[in-house]
């Protein structure tokens, strides 16, 4: 039970990070005033479309991935059951890539610098992104790790909070694939 909790610290240290960059709402570039209001992703809806930086360069964006199995891994440097399950996500990877698993990491108000040292430290085979607050706000992120298991049509199918063992990621991977 306690594992599925995450950190309960991490709402005020985003809400921090939040009011000391003027909030996440808005997108670089554009006025707040102008975003539509957000919905967070659920269970049985289509995953919200994303186009972030990746933590070795370049994009990647939400519509690369159609027709794949999509497990998103939500997680921060800092965040110990996070360092502590790398490993396992990245064995699943490796066992479900060539049955059509895409996994990706995606670091939380972190830089480009520290998600890189993430996959570099723990030898991921699966890229990570660099999120600024958009993809955790669409996902309604306020505890780490988190787990988003996304079917081949787009719909999001499971989000979990908190640690998963192996063998609870591989049932939820065996669901989406």
């Amino acid at each position: 039970m306690a594992k599925r909790i995450g950190y309960l610290a991490l709402p005020l240290v985003l809400a921090a990070c939040s009011h000391a960059s003027g909030g996440t709402a808005a997108r670089s570039g554009a006025p707040a005033a102008t975003q539509a209001p957000l919905t967070p992703a659920a269970v049985g809806q289509a995953a919200p479309d994303f186009d972030e930086p990746l933590a070795s360069g370049g994009m990647l964006a939400m519509d690369s991935l159609k027709g794949k199995a999509v497990y998103l891994n939500f997680f921060a440097s800092w965040c110990p059951p996070c360092n502590a399950e790398a490993s396992d996500v990245n064995a699943v990877y490796r066992k479900y890539e060539g049955k059509g698993l895409d996994v990706v990491g995606v670091d939380v108000l972190e830089n480009a610098q520290k998600a890189a040292s993430f996959v570099d430290e723990h030898h991921l085979a699966y890229p990570a992104v660099v999120d600024d607050g958009a993809l955790r706000d669409a996902f309604d992120i306020n505890g780490l790790p988190v787990h988003v298991f996304i079917d081949r049509s787009g719909i999001v199918r499971k989000i979990v909070v908190g640690e998963l063992s192996r063998a609870e990621m591989e049932a939820d991977v065996k669901t989406i694939l």
